[in-house]
């Protein structure tokens, strides 16, 4: 048998849930993963983009202090890296400030590389804080040739993976990140990933964040995918995890050499006058070769270590739909795992929220009670003289289905109350439009009131169609610290329901799916009084928000001309309740608040 040195890594994948500015927490769960990864006997430990800081920080950069502390316990993280290479983001001070990625090995920061294509779209703002990186470094340890870079760089064909994989001669290329999740997040960044590993016949380990911070939820995802675009091995979606792989990077070598294109641009590329630095890295290791070959170690048995000798790697392997069986199960994990962060990161253990016998309230408290458990969910039932007989039981029957705490407090003595101190000043006659708000403040106030005794953080229980026309009372129904289904159109909220029905024998009463949506807030009262069937409304908010068609762009698709130049107005008039209202998760490519950014005061009209 031949004693030929067999390039091969062993590659430790660290997907953690980093909390912004928690140094000490971030660095145990670090310091653990390291220690983890050195008793597997790894190579090379990945984590994610700004692992040390959490992401984003935002004007926390501009805080002196905080670039210290997290230089500071680089420098703790960087005594565990002997006899390992550790692959980590933090944010880098070099007279300006970087997004960067520490490469660390033998107790010594080897390297620096610095994040070259800073997003500044969307949610992002990274020109706001951070100088763009400009040199590449190709790594050396066990033999094999690699490169880092970071989230966006990434994404640009002519981007830094290009000239280390084809220029650099890199085998294999570690892209750490924080990509946030939204509705077809995931597909379109693997199809990325899949392009740049064929393109430049490289070995790609993404490594992603994951967690809730804010109004953003990172959904992990992290995989290995091969030079040919197999995904070889996948993190768990939406929850911290690991994985260790042997990576051997025999295929590179013979699929570079039978890929034209690929030598033809190493040609061209010769002639391209950018800096290149190589470093090689050192660990103590005896080579691996086909004579000492052994099986994966398994020092902690609950650890299966693959290899791509043992997948065949013409097939895709990817199980992701074993993980997530359909897009209303994706989008309900990351809602659960961004309300549950929210919920834990900023302090509090319990929460409250409204229950109306609603489809809005049912969904809002079934992620509740899967975020934080059943036990830490008081939802208050709080009749009126115009709430139905079957609002009040279906809540209750939610409220059972679910085993979550209830409580009834009716707010009629209280709505009187008021009437009689402003009888002077109202005007009389039948119900109006303050008399149905003093309603929804009078709720409002109650579960404000609760919270301030118990500590409970208040859940508001608006969706987006309700949010993006006004739909909702300041002070009222839009009152709370949080609100999960922000982002939501009325017509996915059913969606997501009849999956949670499919999924947990039919946990939500059919009678809530059923109903006609109102607000009980004056006799007969349906949502559609004022507003248009759901399935249109959400089309054109769809069109107008995300898309940013505009009047005429919409009424091309079909839809009614006066609907749609009504839906449009009240979209624009009521950006001032929006920017009022409590933050809530993004899934949508076009989630308001800081993804959506419309001055309040605006006279510019296309209708």
């Amino acid at each position: 048998m031949s004693s030929k040195k067999i390039e091969k890594l062993r590659l430790y994948c660290a997907q953690i849930n980093s909390t912004v500015g928690d140094f000490k927490g971030n660095f145990k769960k670090i310091s653990f993963h390291i220690n983890r990864a050195k008793l597997n006997d790894a190579d090379i430990i990945a984590f994610p983009e700004m692992a040390v800081t959490g992401y984003p920080p935002e004007d926390l950069v501009l805080k002196p202090a905080f670039i210290e502390e997290n230089l500071k316990y680089l420098e703790k993280i960087k005594k565990f890296s002997e006899n390992i290479v550790i692959i980590i983001g933090f944010i880098n001070k070099d007279f300006e400030i970087y997004n960067s990625a520490a490469v660390l090995n033998n107790k010594n920061l080897s390297s620096v590389y610095n994040k070259q294509f800073l997003p500044n779209y969307s949610v992002f703002d990274e020109e706001r804080y951070f100088q763009k990186g400009s040199y590449d470094y190709i790594y050396e340890v066990c033999g094999v040739p690699f490169a880092v870079n970071i989230c966006e760089d990434i994404y640009y064909s002519s981007g830094p993976t290009r000239f280390q994989a084809i220029y650099g001669g890199a085998k294999l290329i570690i892209n750490i990140s924080a990509s946030p999740y939204h509705i077809g997040k995931i597909e379109q960044r693997e199809k990325i990933l899949f392009t740049r590993a064929v393109d430049n016949r490289v070995n790609i380990l993404y490594v992603n964040l994951v967690g809730g911070q804010d109004e953003l939820v990172f959904d992990g995802n992290s995989f290995l995918i091969s030079e040919k675009g197999v995904i070889l091995y996948r993190a768990k979606p939406f929850e911290e995890d690991f994985f260790i792989f042997d990576l051997f990077m025999e295929n590179v070598d013979s699929t570079r050499i039978q890929d034209t294109k690929y030598k033809n641009q190493r040609e061209s590329m010769k002639v391209e006058n950018k800096p290149l630095k190589k470093i090689k890295l050192n660990i103590q290791k005896t080579p691996y070769t086909e004579k000492n070959k052994k099986l994966p170690d398994k020092k902690n048995t609950n650890i299966n270590i693959l290899n791509n000798k043992d997948i065949n790697v013409d097939k895709c392997v990817d199980k992701y739909k074993e993980l997530i069986s359909c897009p209303e199960e994706e989008i309900l994990k990351a809602l659960t795992l961004g309300t549950r962060d929210y919920i834990k990161k900023n302090g509090f253990k319990k929460v409250v929220l409204g229950l109306s016998g609603g489809i809005d309230s049912a969904l809002t408290s079934v992620i509740a009670s899967f975020a934080i458990g059943s036990e830490n969910v008081t939802g208050i039932i709080m009749p009126s003289l115009y709430s139905s007989e079957g609002s009040i039981k279906d809540s209750e029957l939610l409220s059972q289905n679910i085993k979550i705490k209830t409580c009834i407090i009716p707010i009629t003595p209280v709505y009187s109350s008021y009437l009689d101190n402003l009888k002077n000043l109202l005007k009389k006659g039948e119900i109006n439009i303050t008399k149905e708000n003093l309603q929804a403040r009078i709720r409002g106030n109650i579960l404000m009131s609760l919270s301030n005794e118990f500590g409970w953080l208040v859940l508001a229980t608006g969706n987006k169609s309700e949010v993006s026309v006004g739909y909702c009372t300041l002070y009222g129904d839009m009152a709370g610290g949080f609100s999960p289904i922000k982002d939501i159109y009325k017509t996915l909220v059913y969606d997501i329901c009849n999956f949670l029905n499919r999924k947990y024998n039919n946990i939500i009463p059919q009678n809530i799916l059923n109903k006609a949506p109102s607000a009980e807030l004056k006799p007969d009262q349906k949502d559609q009084d004022k507003l248009p069937p759901y399935e249109i409304l959400d089309k054109i908010l769809k069109a107008y928000i995300e898309e940013e068609k505009d009047y005429r762009d919409i009424v091309k698709m079909g839809i009614n001309k006066k609907i749609t130049k009504d839906v449009i107005n009240m979209v624009d008039s009521n950006e001032y309740k929006r920017r009022q209202g409590a933050p809530g998760i993004k899934v949508t490519e076009r989630a308001f608040g800081k993804d959506r950014r419309y001055p309040i005061t605006n006279r510019f009209k296309l209708i």
